[in-house]
């Protein structure tokens, strides 16, 4: 029996009487308020595991990296584990056959650590240090996205034998989305720019990685932003590096091969959000290369995709008890979390919703505002949030779509331990990250 057959069985509504498309699929609410999370009750875990905890919905994880492989069979989809880095979601990834996308050697130790293949990781970022660099040459990553003259002539100093390289190009695309997550516009920190006035650069990183005998320019790289829902950017960004890939051919005498066109797939966090509509994005991606590679006479470069957000984002919920409740001119429920384990409300406004769970209440709903336990009025999680009147200590509550960039962003301010991440499938929960404790933070306090 599937967990989808299995939900009607314990008494459980549909997701969707959650909230459409923001909760989990496997999410149900249960008799008593019970909150069901992929088939294990969630009051259950929150006191066998502790608040705040993350839980991971593992079989969803696997069924949003099968789509992006059925969806797009001849590209390469590669999952960028800078939204959630553990072994488990890596071994996961590897056995789903899709590629690793990472930013750093942590990054890169924890994909050793699971043996993921080599030749399915690239690695890429704006600053990578000579340690990142030696330990992607050291486990053979296939592919390097350079993204500076000084990174080409330091790569080009360590590679002794033909390592692949992608330049990553700024495609001056605005995607729509928040400054702080914007990366494909002008003025970014981020890859050589196509502007007129500036394009040189370009020209002479294609020269220098040419030069280098241990270097093998295999193609371009680009990433518009995060939260990306609207794929007509994606259209006109493919379209764009397409004629860039046009002119370097005529001026370098190179045809390149590859295209990453990067990923930041929006997911829903609230009701009434717009979501990624993948197929759209396949149909229109197809239809935009084929016809600007026949209209220049340019071979179908061999794409590549780098989802995370999309994968493990709407597969997570956040687990926290409530340590108190203040009542006046707004009311403001405290729990036991807050932005050192969801950095995304202080860092751009990013915004949530939330639960009661574990109990039915017959209360009025009133609007309320959910902070966290750290010295920062900054630190709010929701606000003006519907919650049952007679919320109070003690109470649970549970926040959707919280799989990517919560355990990655998390922090020790306060010197708060970060919370464990719980892997569930199918009624069965495993510790996959443990919670930190006092006597974590203390070992590397050496004075």
């Amino acid at each position: 029996m599937t967990l989808s057959e299995l939900l009607p069985s314990l008494g459980c509504e549909a997701a969707d009487h959650l909230e459409p498309g923001v909760w989990p699929r496997s999410t149900c609410l249960g008799p008593g308020g019970e909150l069901l999370f992929a088939g294990a009750p969630v009051s259950h875990l929150a006191a066998r595991f502790g608040t705040p905890a993350y839980l991971l919905d593992e079989d969803e994880v696997r069924q949003n990296a099968r789509a992006y492989r059925r969806a797009l069979p001849d590209a390469e989809v590669a999952y960028a584990s800078k939204a959630l880095c553990t072994r488990a979601v890596l071994r996961w990834i590897a056995e789903e056959g899709l590629s690793l996308d990472t930013c750093s050697a942590g990054e890169i130790a924890v994909a050793r650590s699971v043996g993921f293949p080599a030749e399915r990781i690239l690695l890429h970022g704006n600053a990578k240090t000579p340690e990142d660099l030696k330990a992607a040459l050291s486990y053979g990553v296939r592919r390097i996205v350079v993204d500076s003259l000084d990174e080409i002539e330091q790569l080009g100093a360590l590679a002794t034998g033909a390592q692949q390289v992608l330049i990553r190009v700024t495609p001056d695309v605005a995607a729509g989305t928040h400054a702080a997550i914007t990366t494909g516009t002008e003025g970014q920190k981020f890859g050589f720019s196509l502007r007129e006035e500036v394009r040189d650069n370009l020209d002479r990183a294609v020269s220098a990685v040419l030069a280098q005998p241990g270097l093998r320019l295999a193609g371009l790289h680009c990433h518009i932003g995060s939260q990306v829902s609207r794929v007509d950017f994606y259209e006109q960004t493919a379209r764009k590096m397409i004629a860039v890939l046009v002119r370097l051919r005529a001026t370098h005498g190179v045809t390149l091969r590859e295209l990453d066109l990067g990923g930041g797939h929006a997911v829903r966090y609230l009701p009434g959000d717009t979501g990624f509509d993948l197929d759209g994005y396949v149909r229109r991606l197809r239809v935009a290369l084929a016809y600007e590679c026949t209209s220049h006479g340019f071979p179908l470069p061999k794409l590549t995709i780098e989802p995370g957000r999309a994968i493990v984002g709407p597969a997570g919920i956040t687990v926290y008890r409530v340590c108190a409740v203040k009542r006046g001119s707004r009311t403001f429920v405290a729990v036991d979390g807050g932005m050192s384990d969801n950095a995304r409300p202080a860092l751009y406004g990013a915004a949530y919703t939330a639960r009661l769970i574990g109990r039915r209440s017959r209360a009025a709903r009133r609007p309320m505002t959910v902070v966290g336990r750290h010295c920062e009025s900054g630190d709010v999680l929701a606000d003006g949030l519907a919650l049952p009147d007679d919320v109070h200590p003690g109470d649970l509550l549970a926040v959707p779509c919280t799989g990517a960039y919560h355990h990655s962003l998390a922090s020790n301010y306060n010197l708060v331990g970060r919370p464990p991440v719980v892997g569930v499938s199918r009624g069965t929960a495993t510790l996959l990250v443990r919670r930190e404790t006092e006597e974590d933070l203390l070992k590397r306090d050496l004075g």
